[in-house]
C-alpha cells in the first residue's frame, strides 16, 4: 500500500519559493536568545528586546554598531571570517550553528532559486547497501530527505506501508520529512516523534543554509509550513542541528515496541547523500528486527525478478 494521495507531493508553488533563511534573520534569532546576565553584561531599566541589543552585540564582537546593523539587515555583501567568529563567540553558537552561520554568510545577497539536478545514489553507495546483511536495516537519503534506496528490512522497519519499489522512480520517491509531518501512519510509528521531528526540522534548516538556491528544498519547506502546524512551529524556532546518530523508539505495527539506534554514514562520492543504518538497543529489539528480516524476504516468485536495492515510494519530492 502506498501513501494516501493527500499526503503525496502536489507540486506546491507559492510565496515560499524564495530564500528560506538569511544571515540577518539567523543573527537576530541568536541575538534574542542570549540573556545579557549570562555573559556578564549589566543592564539598567526596562529592556524592550528579549536578548542582546544590536549595539551590545556589536561592542562585544568588536565591530561598529552601524556595520552590524547593516549586516543584520542584509546590506553588507560579505563578512570576514574574523567578524563571523567574533559574533559566534558572543552569541555562544555551537559547532553546527557556526557552520550554518558561515554558510549563510557565503550566500549571494539575492540568490535566485533554480531547479536542482535529479538525485541518483552513487553506484558505490548502492554496492555498500547491497553488501549489508538484510538483518541490518538501512536506507540511502538524498539532501532533502528523499529515500533514494533501501534494503528490504530498512523498508519494513520505517515504511512498510509504502511500495518497496517506489524509490526507483524519482517521481514517486518517499520524502521522509513529508511522511514525518503529513502521514499519520508514520507519526504513529515513533514513540519519540516530537524529539525526532525537531531534529528533522533543524537538519532541514542546516541544509537550507548549504543549498540556498534549491527550488525543491524551498518548495518542501513551504509545503510543510502551510500543511503542518507542528512543522511551522518548529521551523519558527530556527534551531539548527546535524543528525548523525540518535535513538528511535518505535511502536511498529508488525513487531510491536522496539528501540533502535540510527547512525549516518556520509558518502565521499556524494557528500549530499547519507547512508543510514539501524541497530537494536536491547535483546527484544534484536528479536523484532530478526522477525522483520524474515518477513520482508521476497517470496520465491519475487526472487526470479531482477534484484533491486532501491527504495520506496514518494511523499515527494
Amino acid at each position: 500500500m502506498g501513501i494516501p494521495s493527500r499526503y503525496t507531493h502536489q507540486g506546491v508553488r507559492s510565496a515560499y519559493l524564495r530564500r528560506v533563511e538569511s544571515l540577518g534573520t539567523f543573527l537576530k534569532s541568536r541575538r534574542d536568545r542570549v540573556k545579557p546576565a549570562e555573559i556578564g553584561l549589566r543592564t539598567y531599566g526596562t529592556r524592550r528586546v528579549p536578548g542582546l541589543r544590536r549595539e551590545e552585540l556589536a561592542q562585544l564582537a568588536g565591530v561598529s554598531a552601524g556595520y552590524y546593523t547593516r549586516l543584520e539587515q542584509g546590506q553588507v555583501e560579505t563578512a570576514s571570517e574574523q567578524v563571523l567568529n567574533a559574533l559566534a563567540r558572543v552569541l555562544q553558537l555551537d559547532e553546527i550553528e557556526r557552520v550554518h552561520l558561515h554558510n549563510l554568510a557565503r550566500q549571494p545577497s539575492s540568490p535566485g532559486l533554480s531547479e536542482p539536478p535529479r538525485e541518483e545514489p552513487h553506484p558505490r553507495v548502492l554496492m555498500l547497501l547491497e553488501s549489508l546483511d538484510e538483518a541490518t536495516p538501512a536506507i540511502v537519503l538524498g539532501r532533502r530527505g528523499d529515500v533514494l534506496a533501501w534494503n528490504r528490512t530498512g523498508h519494513a522497519l520505517i515504511a512498510e506501508h509504502v511500495d518497496f519499489h517506489a524509490p526507483q522512480d524519482p517521481a514517486r520517491r518517499p520524502s521522509v520529512p513529508r511522511m514525518f509531518f503529513l502521514d499519520p501512519l508514520t507519526r504513529d510509528l515513533y514513540r519519540n516523534w516530537d524529539e525526532l521531528a525537531r531534529i528533522h526540522v533543524a537538519y532541514l534548516r542546516l541544509t537550507a543554509g548549504r543549498f540556498p538556491t534549491d527550488a525543491r528544498l524551498a518548495e518542501l519547506i513551504g509545503e510543510l509550513t502551510m500543511r503542518s502546524d507542528d512543522f511551522a512551529t518548529m521551523w519558527a524556532a530556527r534551531e539548527v542541528a546535524d543528525c548523525t546518530v540518535g535513538t528511535m523508539h518505535l511502536q511498529h505495527p508488525t513487531v510491536g515496541a522496539a528501540s533502535v539506534t540510527y547512525q549516518v554514514w556520509l558518502q565521499p562520492d556524494s557528500p549530499d547523500h547519507r547512508l543510514e543504518i539501524y541497530t537494536p538497543n536491547d535483546p527484544s529489539s534484536a528479536d523484532a528486527l530478526r522477525i522483520l528480516t524474515h518477513q520482508s524476504r521476497p517470496t520465491a516468485k519475487k526472487t526470479q525478478q531482477p534484484k533491486s536495492c532501491h527504495p520506496t515510494e514518494h511523499v515527494g519530492p
